[in-house]
C-alpha cells in the first residue's frame, strides 16, 4: 500500500461519476498470495479500485500473485489504483492470509482534511 500522505489525482476520462478522478499506485503482493480489497461500506457510490491487466474500476478487487518459481518468496507488483468521484480520504478494507485491516488513502487531499460521503 502506498505511504504517501496524498496521492495525486487526475481526470480519468471514465463515464462512471464515481470514477471521475484517478490516483495511480502500485500494489505489491508476495508471490503465491491472494489479496482481497474493497472500498469500505458507505463508499461504494464514491470510489472504485482496480489492478492488473483488466484494471476495471470496481468496488472490490482480488489480486492473485503467481506462486514463486524457484521456491523462494518473491514479490509481484501490479499497476492500478483508486478512482474517486471527488478528492477524498478513501477507506479500503484489505484481506489476505486470514487477516483483515483498513487503510485510509488520501486521494487528492490529506486524510485529516476530508469528510466522509
Amino acid at each position: 500500500m502506498p505511504d504517501d500522505t496524498v496521492l495525486s489525482a487526475e481526470e480519468s476520462g471514465e463515464a462512471d461519476p464515481a470514477a471521475r478522478l484517478f490516483a495511480k499506485w502500485g500494489l505489491v503482493v508476495r508471490a503465491g498470495a491472494v489479496v482481497d480489497l474493497r472500498v469500505a461500506p458507505g463508499w461504494e457510490d464514491d470510489a472504485r479500485i482496480g489492478w492488473g491487466a483488466a484494471g476495471t474500476p470496481a468496488a472490490t478487487a482480488t489480486v492473485h500473485a503467481c506462486a514463486p518459481t524457484d521456491g523462494h518468496a518473491q514479490w509481484m507488483a501490479f499497476v492500478g489504483g483508486t478512482w474517486v468521484a471527488r478528492a477524498a480520504c478513501v477507506p479500503l478494507i484489505v484481506r489476505s492470509n486470514g487477516r483483515e485491516g483498513r487503510v485510509d488513502l488520501g486521494i487528492g487531499v490529506a486524510c485529516g482534511k476530508s469528510s466522509t460521503p
